[in-house]
Parts: C-alpha cells; structure tokens; sequence
C-alpha cells in the first residue's frame, strides 16, 4: 500500500483540512477520502476537490465529447464509468469492473434501470463479467441478457479465463449468435426508443416500481432473463393485455399476473406486447451491414384488432439531425384488418429502405385475401396454431404511404 498523501499541506483553510480525515460511511480503498484520490482540501479551478470530486467524469465526458465534435465533425460516443447530473447528454456509461457471478448478472438489471431513470439511456454492464472466471452457463445467460443492454459489450480482465463466444461449446456459440441476432435485428426499433428518450425522456409505470428481474424496451417489448444458475424456466409479471412470443407469436392473455416461462438454455424470453408495431431488420455482421437491409414490421394486436407503432431514420452519425429536420419518420397503425403507413417527415436518408414483410400477431381466422395497396398478393400464408399472418415479398418503399389488407 503506497504512504497516503500529506494533505495538510495542500491548504492553509481549517474547514477545509477538517474534511481530510473524515471516514466515509462506506468501504473505500484505505477506509478515507484522501487514500485513494487528491486530497479533499486540494483547490482547483472551481473550488475544493471535496466540492468537485464526483464532477470528475462530469467534466471529462463533456471535454471529451467537445473534442470528438471538433475533430470529427460528427457525432461523439463516448463511455464514462464515473458520471453525475446530465452526462447522459454527452456521453455513455458502464457499470464497471462487476465480478463474473450469477448475483452480478441479477444486480446489472436494477443498475441499468436506475441509470435510465437517472437521464443516461446508454447503459450497460461488462457481459460475462469483468473480474475473475465466468463459467460456460453463466456466460450465456449474461450474453442472452446483455444483447438487451442499451449499450452491449462483452468485456475481461488481462487475467481472466476467456470468455469469447467461439470459446465455448458449438449449442453456446449457436444460442449467443441466436441472442445477438435478435439484438440485431431489432436496431430500428431501439434506435427510435433512443430517438424517444433525447425528446421526450422516460416514463415510469407505479405498480412495476419493484419488479427488477425483468425490464421494457419501451412500452412494446419484455425481457424477462434468467438470472439464476441451472434454471430452465423464469417467473415473470405481465401487465394485463396480449402479449406476445416475439420469435414465435405465441399468445398470452395476462390479466396483471406473475407466469412461469419455459426457459431452455437456447432460449430468452421476450415479448410484444398488444397494441403495438414493431420496426425490425434483418442482421447483418455490422451494425452498417444490417442499416442496408429491409424492414420487416411485426404487427401485435390488441383483442380489439388495432396497433400503433413508428420509425425514425436518420444517417446515425450526423450532429443534430433531429434539430435540422434531417430524418424519416413513419407512423404505422393497423386497425379493421387493415395495416396502413404515414410518412410524417421525409428525407433523403430513408431513400432505398423498403419494407419487404409483415408478420401480424393475433388474427383469430384464416385470411383468405390480402391486398396490397388495392393489389392481390399470394405471397401470405397464415399458421392455424400460433395465430401468425406473414406477408412476404413485399418491397415497398418505406418513403412513401402504403396500405395492406386481408380478409
């Protein structure tokens, strides 16, 4: 253990030295303030380090961010370990050095909630864990949460097991690679969530306020991980409504309740909820790979046959989009066997981006008829046990208004 500094040098004040032997109330390097950082009564530009401490990432995060506007000219990103009151405006976050074990997996879930809440929507913990050796199992579940994070990277110390996916058994590899294509695929739909949260923030809905094994992307979709080793199913709460098998569309109709979940090694339980549109895209190997590919929209209805949902598309990497009208957006609504488009701001962005399926969740008769824009389609089958209506072949333009029907 390094000599901790001689504080009372730094400063001549007696309210200030007063602050440099005082224990803090919970466990830190050396049991005080001064033995791990400058000393409390240090003076900085501002005022004492013991008033500036905890804007230490603060500051770095908005230097950072200016730096990377002002040699690159597009936008920053930026992740912070320490952070304070409005970094979420310039920068990202992890939750740092987390240990790789199964308790560290469940306590990511409520740490990345409290960030969102606290303004910071790009959040995410060290998948698989940080300090120490995660297992094969414990590995995958954390890889099947983590494609959840907002922010996601699977991230070790120099003197740990590797935990890479090609590491482990070709089942892992097959189920991490299944975990980070419906990450993947669902891109649009988390990049118009972050769109939301730069506009509008969060909202928060009172009688889940406890709940912090399972989490919402928006209002739409619920993950509910397993968090617990050797577990092959998981309890979750379901608001009252339709929900949905994203994968599948298999129906559940909850009335406010907790329901146990098959949960196989391979598999992670997410689902729609009814009353919502979902814009997803098939994945490629990058993140640039998959922007070039079409849309699919999944359309969850409610029992009263209707769902809503939107898409905004900008470059992904311009400063300011948003304040410059620089973007698509797209309002989606089915309604009355019908499932129709309105292209509510337009640029050249989305030009090339084209609609090329639909899956409709929750339609209780065969079709025997599909239009689109007043044109007859055979490209529609409809599977008797799941409920699922899929349009395929559609290639529409997601720039211009269409309308599809079936009955």
């Amino acid at each position: 253990m390094e000599k901790p500094p001689n504080c009372k040098q730094q400063s001549p004040a007696a309210t200030l030295n007063s602050y440099v032997n005082t224990p803090t109330p919970t466990t830190v390097v050396g049991g005080t303030l001064r033995r791990a950082t400058i000393c409390a009564s240090s003076q900085q530009h501002i005022s004492s380090h013991y008033n500036l401490h905890n804007l230490y990432g603060l500051s770095e995060a908005i230097a950072s961010h200016h730096a990377m506007v002002k040699i690159r000219g597009k936008r920053p990103f930026v992740i912070s370990r320490s952070t304070f009151s409005s970094h979420g405006h310039y920068a990202g976050h992890w939750t740092g050095d987390v240990e790789s074990s199964w308790e560290q997996l469940y306590y990511s879930v409520p740490a990345i909630l409290l960030f969102n809440m606290y303004g910071i929507p790009l959040v995410g913990a060290d998948i698989c864990g940080f300090n120490g050796n995660t297992t094969e199992e414990l590995c995958v579940r954390w890889s099947q949460l983590g494609a959840f994070y907002p922010f996601m990277r699977n991230h070790n110390g120099h003197d740990a097991r590797a935990q890479e996916p090609y590491v482990f058994s070709k089942e892992s590899q097959d189920t991490i690679r299944n975990a980070l294509n419906i990450r993947y695929s669902l891109l649009p739909y988390l990049y118009t969530l972050f769109h939301k949260a730069h506009s509008f923030g969060f909202l928060l809905t009172k009688n889940t306020w406890t709940i912090d094994r399972q989490f919402l992307w928006g209002d739409a979709l619920l993950i509910t991980p397993v968090l617990e080793q050797g577990k092959t199913e998981v309890n979750g709460y379901f608001p009252a409504g339709a929900w949905y098998a994203l994968q599948t569309g298999v129906q559940i109709q909850a009335k406010g309740q907790w329901i146990n979940l098959p949960a196989p090694m391979d598999t992670i339980n997410v689902h729609v909820r009814g009353g919502h549109i979902l814009p997803v895209q098939v994945p490629g190997l990058t993140t640039e790979e998959t922007r070039k590919n079409c849309l699919t929209l999944v359309v969850a209805l409610t029992p009263e046959g209707f769902a809503r949902g939107d898409l905004f598309w900008d470059d992904g990497d311009s400063l300011g989009t948003f304040e410059r009208m620089d973007y698509t957006q797209v309002l989606f609504i089915a309604t009355n066997n019908a499932l129709v488009s309105e292209v509510m701001h337009l640029n050249s962005e989305a030009d090339g981006l084209k609609l090329a399926s639909v899956q409709v969740f929750g339609i209780p008769d065969p079709p025997k008829k599909v239009l689109v824009n007043q044109v007859p389609t055979k490209e529609f089958a409809f599977r008797s046990d799941t409920k699922v209506l899929t349009i395929s072949k559609l290639n529409l333009q997601i720039g211009s208004q269409f309308a599809i029907t079936w009955s």
